[in-house]
């Protein structure tokens, strides 16, 4: 149940609860291994369990010996174990018949109140989704993080109704975790998972720098903001120091959380597969009708029937019992290539920003003022004297970075610094703290340009400005004999002025395994979210913070599809994405474009926000919906020419894969993806009319440059015999040259819906070697 349990000979574990500790001691000849044995094999759990006991005390020599070694049963949504292995028993196992694989644990990474609002679902407003769904009632979101902090108000159950009848999930007790006080009507269900973590770090978790707890407590806050993100209850007049007041709540107030504690407070949050795949097991029998994962791994990916990843492979039978799973597209960007979580069934979620800023008034002893960004909320410093630090020899800036900042107490004292980054991540803080410990004054960081922000060590005075404005700086500074500068509180300013736009840090398509499936799916708020979090956090104010990252947008999607599933329970997991990602916006409120930042900062593309921003209250009455099942993954499972038994195992049905290849273009997709298109090239997709019965729409078409493209038929007629229609897609191209990818858009119309497919090509012609 997730429990650490003593394993003799291999594993000793010795427990000083009184001191909060745990040390564990693991031999190096054996770890922990997962056992696939693909789809769930009966209904029987008891009878699975014990012929996973049965196989492995095949192996081990007896029956005791195999119940120590254990990690875990795999029973409910696919069947396998994960236990403590050698090597060579390892390979022992993997000879077994029945065991598809047997693959070493791995470990997966942590990925990190105005934006209901730019969303559309201002809970002022009686006509929107949250309204037309009851803000989620009776929708249960599971949650695998770092587990929940239970006191904090957004957990609280006022207004809620009764636990749903079809929940078959239970809530366990541990340290600092009571079951019967610390669960309600909001978090309904808590579970922690650490045995194949523990197996694999081999040192003390719980420690003065990292506490944690052997419960669903969450030590490091992520799961809590994740948690609150998602479903949270209202809770008025709350801030970040002074900025972002208001009412803070979930994407679906009313819906009711499961918490699966999977990851721990070690390096920022690590997460063992093993422990991983249990829980999807465990939420898959329990009655989660959607499962929230901002957790990632790290390029080059595992391929989708890899169990290493355990994502791909939990998601994949989770998918199969209706649920929806949404995942992050991890931080990996600007570059391409770099999302994570790319399985066709899976809803994977790059990071926005939204129309809200927080200007910093830079003003200089010229009078010019200069606006920077910050989360400073402190007293106006007055004019202070403003250093740049100077190196000697031949490169007088090295001594400026910010990352490497060179400065004492003699130089610095009761300054203003002026730092350049040419590395943005943790370059903010860092910097700020060898300022303040050296007595300076404040910071002004010069920086690539973005919008995610990051507060200085309690409350230090400190801004960021773009390398234009830091080189304004600079020249006033080199060009003024006693420079000075003061920095005054940032603000808060919420509407048009601001645009929303791809965030720098969200990881950018195309899809390394499969360039034709179309990853990320859609793009949501991740930025400066303020939200629950531990108190035990470095940066909360009160139990609350702001955090950005692909982890905050994917809450927001897992939020907004509980909505969705309240007003259609019947839909499947891939109708929700279809009506999510054809209903998207590419254009902000004001009309003006969606841009990616990066270096330099361009119009936004599919690869980097798929089909757009979210659109919640679009998505609930998208009127035409791609729909897919089980047996559309497995074909594209054989496109990608995975092994037929594998397959058969994964699905748990024999399967074997046609002799002529389907084509992975026919996937039935929301989306059309053409990584190498020579000369023309025709493919399917079937759309369900989910709207009016008696409909017609008509087909627009944006062609991508360089290509033309026609759609048969051009005019679909819906009526209540006529339920799904399918069309061909000819994409021709006239250029026997190689490019990159371009993009368009098709689209179908009746005049009051518009369900836009994302359509991106990139011609390929192989030249002869010379």
């Amino acid at each position: 149940m997730g429990k650490p349990r003593p394993v003799c000979a291999l594993v000793c574990l010795l427990f000083l609860w009184g001191q909060g500790m745990l040390m564990t001691k693991v031999e190096a000849t054996s770890s922990v291994h997962i056992v696939y044995l693909g789809g769930k094999q009966h209904d029987d759990h008891i009878l699975a369990t014990n012929s996973h006991h049965d196989m492995l005390a095949s192996v081990v020599g007896s029956k005791e010996l195999a119940t120590e070694l254990m990690v875990y049963s795999y029973k409910h949504g696919f069947s396998g174990f994960a236990a403590k292995l050698t090597e060579s028993q390892a390979q022992k196992v993997s000879e077994l018949p029945g065991v598809i694989r047997v693959i070493p644990n791995s470990l997966h990474r942590l990925q990190t109140t105005r934006s209901w609002d730019f969303l559309g679902l201002s809970s002022h407003s009686p006509v929107n989704t949250l309204h037309k769904s009851n803000m989620g009632d009776g929708v249960i979101i599971g949650v695998l993080d770092t587990g929940i902090w239970p006191e904090s108000k957004a957990f609280s159950d006022k207004g809620l109704g009764p636990i749903p009848s079809h929940w078959k999930g239970v809530c366990e007790s541990g340290t600092g975790f009571e079951a019967k006080s610390h669960c309600n009507r909001k978090i309904i269900g808590a579970r922690w998972f650490v045995d194949g973590f523990l197996a694999e770090y081999g040192q003390p978790l719980n420690t003065s720098e990292n506490r944690e707890f052997f419960s669903p407590r969450d030590a490091n806050g992520h799961g809590t903001h994740t948690a609150s993100t998602a479903a949270g209850n209202f809770v008025d007049n709350v801030s970040y120091r002074g900025l972002g007041l208001g009412t803070i709540r979930g994407g679906a107030p009313r819906a009711q959380l499961a918490i699966y504690k999977v990851c721990w407070n070690v390096l920022g949050g690590q997460c063992a597969s093993a422990d991983i795949l249990k829980a999807f097991d465990e939420a898959i029998h329990d009655g989660v009708d959607v499962l929230s994962l901002s957790i990632g791994s790290s390029i080059p990916l595992f391929s989708d029937i890899d169990e290493r990843d355990g994502i791909a492979t939990g998601s994949f039978h989770a998918v199969a019992k209706g649920i929806t799973v949404v995942c992050g597209a991890s931080n990996d960007g600007p570059s391409a290539q770099t999302v994570q979580n790319t399985a066709p069934w899976i809803l994977t979620v790059a990071a926005s920003s939204m129309d809200r800023a927080f200007p910093t008034p830079i003003t200089l002893g010229n009078n010019k003022t200069f606006r920077g960004k910050g989360l400073y909320s402190g007293n106006d410093t007055g004019f202070r004297s403003l250093f740049y630090p100077v190196a000697k020899g031949l490169d007088p800036n090295s001594a400026g970075v910010c990352q490497s900042l060179l400065v004492d107490a003699s130089t610095v004292a009761g300054k203003v610094v002026l730092c350049f980054a040419s590395v943005t991540p943790g370059a903010v803080r860092s910097a700020a703290e060898v300022v303040k410990e050296a007595g300076g004054a404040g910071l002004i960081v010069a920086k690539n340009p973005s919008e995610a922000l990051y507060p200085c060590t309690d409350g230090f005075p400190c801004t960021e400005v773009d390398y234009e404005i830091g080189t304004q700086i600079l020249f006033y500074i080199r060009s003024t004999r006693s420079p000075v500068v003061k920095l005054s509180p940032s603000k808060t300013i919420v509407g048009n002025p601001v645009l929303a736009k791809v965030a720098h840090f969200s990881s950018r398509g195309p899809n390394s395994i499969a360039p034709a499936i179309l990853k990320p799916d859609i793009a949501a708020p991740g930025v400066n979210i303020l939200a629950a979090t531990s108190p035990l956090r470095r940066s909360q104010e009160g139990g609350y913070t702001m955090l950005s990252g692909t982890s905050m947008a994917t809450p927001h999607v897992s939020g907004i599809v509980a909505l969705l599933k309240a007003v259609h329970p019947d839909w499947s997991p891939a109708a929700i994405k279809s009506s999510i990602v054809t209903t998207a916006w590419r254009n902000n409120p004001s009309g003006f474009p969606i841009f990616a930042e990066g270096s330099p900062q361009k119009l936004a593309d599919t690869f980097d926000y798929g089909g757009g921003i979210v659109n919640p209250n679009g998505a609930a009455y998208p009127g035409l919906v791609y729909d897919m099942g089980t047996e559309d993954y497995i074909n594209y499972l054989c496109a990608m020419n995975y092994n037929n038994t594998a397959i058969s195992r994964l699905t748990g049905n024999l399967t074997v894969c046609p002799i002529e290849e389907p084509s992975i273009l026919n996937i039935n997709l929301p989306s059309i993806t053409i990584p190498n298109l020579r000369n023309s090239i025709t493919l399917t997709r079937t759309v369900t009319n989910v709207g009016a019965s008696n409909s017609i729409y008509r087909v627009m078409i944006e062609p991508p440059f360089g290509t033309s493209v026609s759609v048969k038929p051009n005019v679909l007629v819906f009526n209540h015999k006529t339920k799904k229609i399918t069309f061909t897609v000819t994409v021709t191209t006239a250029h026997q040259v190689n490019t990159e990818y371009s993009f368009g858009s098709l689209t179908w119309t009746d005049g009051v819906h518009i369900v836009r497919s994302p359509l991106s090509v990139r011609t390929e012609f192989l030249q002869p070697y010379i």
